[in-house]
């Protein structure tokens, strides 16, 4: 079978060829139409119809109807037009003829289809007719006819110049007196392509005129000044003139590349800052969003070359923050955290506070997270240029009771950094923390503002101010009421009520119970439940006066209770140490502080919470009563009130060093420098080897050609050629997979290749028997997300010979694959024989790892994706590897993924690691791990390693990575 270039799906079997022959001779033109279709169809995929030609010829080719004219144009192009001893097929005189009253036809959409036709022809036979008539179209008075017919006379020039050698002058004289934008623009390309001079010489006559060109020519005008300049240098002053008019055209797409081409010339500051003001022109006039993200890129590359100018012009860049689009913004605002400068920071922070204000004053798209986008832009410049930080820390502090729990909860983590950076504004941190802490409604937020609070008040007011400020957040205990307290202390068998609670608080509801009544039947159980669950009729704003504070402890978040425990804790040792309270005072703050504390933890033991209180939040609160009761208790106090400073400040110190780590060595630049070291241990030699100088040698020996070969050695030991060529050679090696057995009548082995997103199969298959095996079809099939995209080929292979063929499959998602098959075959001169025709084929397996990159993102980003992602696998640890920190690094190896968490936070000995990894396919899929592993008593690593992703397949295809790799060695 022929070779096709395109395969076209047709369902059901394929017509006959009488069938065929039947509806074009017989059939009405709605019955060609569908014959002439499927013979289309057929014909490009390679199928064989014999005497069709004919057929549609004769009663296909006089027709006047368009819709079948046009199909039969598409068919001519499909047909193969030459016999096998490569001469034109006698058929093609009756086409020849009919094309040629096409082209002289007085319909000019006739003309025109039949001008294009003849773009795809290459007989010469064919074409050589048809050039006088092809000419006489250039001047018919419809343009497109003419425009075509340029087209037409181009294609011929290009693949057989002898038809026409005048075609240039031809066009030339054609461009001169056209008036069609869209025929001179074909004209132009033409001369562009094949006579540059003649482009030139045209050029040179209408430079003024240029800035008056419809867009389509002044496209092409731009293509040409690019091609010349490149070619000649020195004609760059000649035409830079007419690029610099070429900024101010009207159509974006002509700025664009005018843009473009005068980056090409020059590097002067003047021409960079023009060509960057018509991108961001472009950025800011045009609506499309793919535009304009195109346009951010393009001024991206100006920022790598030419930083100090694009920063001159960013507050011009951040007006694209009025796009809509959210992908814009946050590109944007990207790119203007790397431009930003001492020069500039005050302007755009002004900038970034006005959108601040702007989300706040109407509703935009995606509010909430384009306020956390621009938080985080000010808390990145506010890192840059430590000196903003005390203009913007006010003003975001507004936002700590938003909505939006991740934008507060940036606002808090800035203002967590701020208050420990710069000493004099502590004191005004802490009183608007104080005054917005009642208001504050996330859980998170809550917490860190809590530890701010507790941990920075200082003066005698402060800490008076912070503790009343708690105390009112969290209101007072008891928290649950006396009838709940008292059942869940008798399940204890341990403790007694010391609070009471007012009858009025608590009604009953009833709820259907297995209690039995005296006759045997059941009746109906009555427990006490809290207002706020059984009182349907009680207002909503009765429950909306409760504090958020106090509404989220008592929903039985008690990491928020354990944190309020350790605040008051360190208000109180605080307020102890100032010695300005009495004694009586210092009591009652003490013995507030504990009714606090207990009244959580009972709380954590009654059935009122939804759980339980957890082990790790109990021992807090213990050990902060104990820090306030236990005199001998330094310890304690000292960690409370001095040591949490310490781990804070060391844990900015640590942040600061890996965000530094991970802005300047990208995945990129990591792969980068690998190489480089790569090549530089592969280039050393010994620094006494000798050096041959050829020019020095003498000529003794007469012939030169093992000096020669000699130095090719020299080179290839002096730059680690031979090296690297024998770690390719290994690598492919590597790579080579056998499909059959020495025995087999076929032996058969496959080279795999793997692009981004195919697989290329190269398969070597060799004769053992000595017959003459025909018809030797490889049958490729297919497990997962792979796709064949090419026929099998039928080939014959003679006694002992071997036969290579090359079967290309599409990658659609990152998934495990499995490629299987067969070769069948018919032996020369034998009847067939079913069960010597057919030889099995090994399984391929596409291993994932050739689809997966390892990157780095944020870990407010990691939980964001961790907690949306569905699909999860759970590898149980099971190794020989006995040290931790060991098998981490052999997980990282094996599945190509990059650790996220700090080293700092793995460094020691503890024998209990937990780290993120992260990855991401070439196809834009995100891989996510998290690895908690603990060495046990008896030795060995225990543990599971949890893989999260938004698609089934990559999560499948990592675990059984990390099951067949995660054994490593002793």
């Amino acid at each position: 079978d022929k070779l096709a270039t395109l395969l076209v799906y047709q369902p059901g079997e394929s017509p006959g060829v009488e069938l065929l022959k039947n509806a074009l001779e017989k059939g009405s033109d709605a019955a060609k139409i569908d014959a002439l279709k499927k013979c289309i169809t057929l014909t490009i995929n390679g199928e064989s119809l014999p005497g069709i030609l004919m057929c549609i010829i004769r009663f296909v080719l006089p027709s006047r109807n368009h819709t079948l004219k046009k199909l039969l144009l598409l068919y001519l192009e499909a047909v193969e037009k030459v016999d096998a001893q490569g001469k034109l097929k006698p058929e093609m005189i009756l086409v020849c003829n009919a094309v040629r009253n096409d082209l002289r036809h007085p319909n000019e959409y006739i003309r025109g289809s039949a001008c294009r036709f003849l773009c795809n022809m290459r007989e010469a036979e064919l074409l050589e007719p048809l050039i006088p008539a092809v000419r006489a179209n250039l001047e018919h008075r419809h343009s497109y006819v003419r425009r075509n017919a340029v087209l037409c006379i181009y294609s011929i020039y290009k693949h057989a110049d002898n038809l026409i050698p005048d075609a240039p002058d031809l066009i030339f004289d054609f461009l001169s007196a056209e008036a069609d934008p869209a025929c001179k623009r074909n004209a132009f390309i033409m001369l562009l392509n094949t006579a540059p001079e003649k482009a030139t010489e045209y050029l040179g006559g209408v430079l003024d005129e240029i800035e008056s060109f419809p867009d389509v020519l002044q496209f092409i005008v731009v293509e040409l000044i690019r091609k010349l300049v490149r070619q000649n240098p020195q004609l760059r002053g000649k035409y830079i003139r007419v690029i610099f008019g070429l900024l101010k055209a009207s159509s974006p797409a002509v700025r664009f590349e005018a843009a473009a081409t005068l980056l090409h010339l020059s590097a002067a500051p003047s021409a960079i800052r023009a060509a960057a003001s018509t991108y961001i022109e472009i950025l800011v006039s045009e609506s499309d969003n793919n535009v304009k993200l195109i346009v951010l890129d393009r001024i991206g590359t100006i920022k790598q070359r030419h930083p100090k100018v694009m920063q001159e012009l960013l507050l011009d860049v951040l007006r694209a923050l009025g796009s809509p689009s959210l992908a814009i913004r946050r590109k944007t605002l990207q790119l203007a955290l790397d431009l930003v400068s001492q020069k500039n920071i005050d302007e755009v922070v002004q900038v970034l506070k006005k959108e601040i204000a702007r989300t706040q004053a109407k509703e935009l798209e995606k509010q909430g997270e384009y306020r956390q986008m621009l938080i985080h832009a000010v808390h990145m410049c506010a890192v840059k240029f430590p000196d903003v930080a005390s203009k913007v820390v006010h003003l975001l502090m507004e936002f700590l009771a938003d909505d939006n729990a991740s934008s507060a909860y940036d606002v808090v983590l800035f203002v967590r950094e701020v208050i420990e950076t710069y000493a004099e504004l502590r004191a005004q941190i802490v009183a608007k923390l104080v005054e917005q802490l009642e208001y504050v409604s996330a859980a998170k937020v809550q917490r860190a503002v809590l530890w701010i609070i507790g941990e920075y008040s200082e003066s005698k007011d402060e800490l008076r101010t912070a503790y009343k400020a708690v105390q009112k957040a969290v209101g007072p205990p008891p928290f649950v009421r006396a009838d709940a307290d008292d059942d869940a202390n008798d399940a204890d068998a341990a403790g007694n009520t010391d609070g009471t609670a007012d009858d009025a608080t608590s009604t009953r509801k009833e709820h259907s119970g297995p209690k039995l009544n005296a006759d045997g039947t059941y009746a109906s159980q009555s427990a006490l439940v809290p207002d706020s669950q059984t009182d349907a009729g009680q207002s909503s704003a009765a429950q909306a006066a409760v504090p958020p504070l106090r509404a989220n402890v008592t929903g039985g978040d008690f990491f928020l209770g354990a944190v309020l425990g350790v605040v008051l804790a360190k208000l109180t040792l605080k307020l102890n140490e100032s010695g300005e309270l009495s004694a009586r005072d210092t009591n009652r703050v003490r013995a507030e502080s504990l009714l606090t504390m207990v009244g959580i933890l009972r709380l954590g033991r009654s059935s009122t919470p939804p759980h339980p209180i957890d082990r790790d939040s109990a021992a807090r609160l213990y050990q902060c009563i104990r820090a306030l009761t236990d005199a001998s208790a330094d310890t304690l106090r000292d960690i409370l009130l001095n040591q949490s400073r310490v781990s804070f400040q060391t844990m900015l110190r640590d942040m600061a060093e890996h965000n530094k780590r991970q802005s300047t060595l990208t995945g990129d630049e990591d792969d980068q420098k690998r190489e480089a070291e790569a090549l530089e241990a592969a280039a050393r030699v010994q620094a006494d080897e000798l050096i041959s100088v050829r020019q020095l040698r003498t000529r003794r020996g007469g012939d030169m050609s093992d000096n020669d070969d000699a130095d090719e050695a020299d080179l290839s030991r002096a730059t680690g050629a031979a090296e690297l060529l024998d770690a390719a050679l290994e690598s492919k090696l590597n790579r080579i997979v056998q499909l059959t057995g020495f025995s087999d009548p076929i032996f058969a082995e496959a080279y795999v290749t793997v692009h981004q997103y195919d697989i290329v199969l190269e398969v070597t298959m060799v004769n053992q028997t000595g017959d003459t095996l025909q018809n030797v079809c490889l049958e490729l099939a297919t497990l997962g997300d792979l796709k064949l995209v090419e026929r099998p080929q039928y080939l014959t292979i003679g006694p002992g010979a071997k036969q290579t063929l090359k079967a290309s499959i599409k990658v659609s998602s990152t998934e495990t694959g499995i490629i299987f098959g067969n070769i069948v075959y018919d032996i020369a001169g034998v009847a067939n024989e079913a069960d010597r025709n057919c030889v099995i084929l090994s399984d391929i397996h596409i291993d994932i790892m050739d689809y997966i990159q390892p990157a780095s993102c944020s870990d407010a980003k990691f939980r964001s994706m961790w907690s949306e992602f569905e699909w999860e696998n759970k590898v149980a640890v099971n190794t020989n590897i006995d040290d931790c920190d060991r098998f981490l690094e052999h997980i990282v190896d094996s599945t190509n993924m990059r650790c996220l968490t700090p080293t700092s936070a793995l460094a020691g000995s503890c024998g209990f690691i937990a780290a993120n990894l992260y990855a991401k396919s070439i196809f834009g899929e995100d891989a996510l791990a998290n690895v908690s592993i603990e060495k046990q008593p008896d030795g060995k690593i225990g543990g599971f390693i949890r893989i999260r992703s938004k698609t089934q397949g990559i999560a499948l295809s990592l675990g059984d990575k990390i099951t067949l790799n995660q054994r490593g060695t002793k």
